[in-house]
């Protein structure tokens, strides 16, 4: 019988502190109008000092677990999506794999915003093929320590947090992962990334982005791969119960929620609260949609994303 991958539990963290636009204001030429007017974003989480990539990404993975009713020890790998690591290397999957106790193996991935929808497709891939039978798929970033904090036009716009997912290996049912889809190109890799690496001490390394340009890029490109996932199916957009984006903008969001037909009720919004946490958004979206009760099981839900590279995809899924 075709294997395919099941949500058997979702969970998130979020730091303690929270930030709002007025406090933002109080130190860079910027209004909580200015801000929410354009992006959405009233507040944001930012990380405390032991609040670190590794630290959310297993409180975001023990809520999964917990969700799901599984130990760590029944966990064959951690695929851990992040651009604002603790450490070059280890990878933090690994750390993460220890404190939790899983066997297997962990790795990281790298695809910034999009990054959780590629960790998805990785584990998705190697339960299919029967390599991998439970998962714990992760997105953890720590932005706010990336950023050029006298930057208004992208210190204003992110946030720090972790959201994880736990697939299970089950019978191809209708239920679990559809599909995933995948795109990068690497000509506008100047329109968002960060300017610096190990070694480049003549450069601050913070995060740099033509937002302009970004948000053409991420109308057209979101649209093509929801669609691309809907016709790999046999599905229409009138299928489709819940829209769970990336959560960059609200702008953006509401564009893709119209061009899926769906009210705004059924399109899950973090945005305003969460700001930008990158790889960690949708995962986060999607656990407090669970959380409340919104999203039911047997609903279809669309994934969807685009990040630095540029890199952007989709993901259909049935809980």
């Amino acid at each position: 019988m075709p294997i395919r991958s099941h949500v058997a539990g979702v969970g998130g963290y979020l730091p303690r502190r929270i930030v709002t636009n007025d406090e933002l204001a109080q130190t860079m030429d910027t209004s909580d109008e200015w801000i929410a007017g354009r992006t959405g974003i009233r507040q944001r989480h930012i990380a405390g000092p032991d609040e670190t990539a590794a630290m959310m990404a297993t409180a975001a993975a023990r809520g999964a677990l917990a969700d799901a009713g599984v130990e760590g020890s029944a966990v064959d790998a951690v695929f851990l999506a992040t651009t604002t690591p603790d450490q070059q290397f280890p990878a933090t999957a690994v750390r993460v794999q220890a404190e939790l106790g899983c066997g297997g193996f962990g790795m990281d991935l790298s695809a910034a915003c999009s990054g959780f929808v590629f960790a998805l497709a990785a584990a998705d891939a190697m339960i299919r093929q029967g390599a991998v039978r439970t998962a714990l798929v992760i997105g953890t970033e720590v932005y706010s320590r990336i950023l050029d904090w006298t930057d208004r036009g992208t210190a204003v716009l992110f946030g720090d947090g972790a959201g994880a997912m736990l697939l299970r290996a089950g019978p191809e049912d209708g239920r679990g992962i559809l599909s995933t889809h995948l795109h990068s190109d690497g000509k506008y890799g100047d329109l968002l990334y960060i300017d610096g690496a190990v070694g480049q001490r003549d450069k601050p390394g913070h995060l740099r982005m033509n937002g302009r340009e970004v948000f053409r890029h991420a109308v057209v490109k979101l649209a093509e791969a929801v669609d691309e996932a809907l016709a790999a199916n046999g599905l229409t957009h009138a299928d489709v119960d819940w829209l769970v984006p990336h959560q960059a903008n609200k702008r953006i969001i509401d564009a893709m929620g119209r061009k899926l037909a769906l009210p705004p009720e059924r399109v899950v919004v973090t945005v305003d609260r969460h700001a930008n946490t990158s790889a960690a958004s949708i995962p986060l979206a999607l656990w407090e949609a669970r959380a409340d009760g919104r999203i039911r099981d047997g609903e279809l839900v669309v994934l969807e994303a685009l990040g630095g590279g540029l890199t952007w995809g989709s993901a259909l899924l049935r809980l």
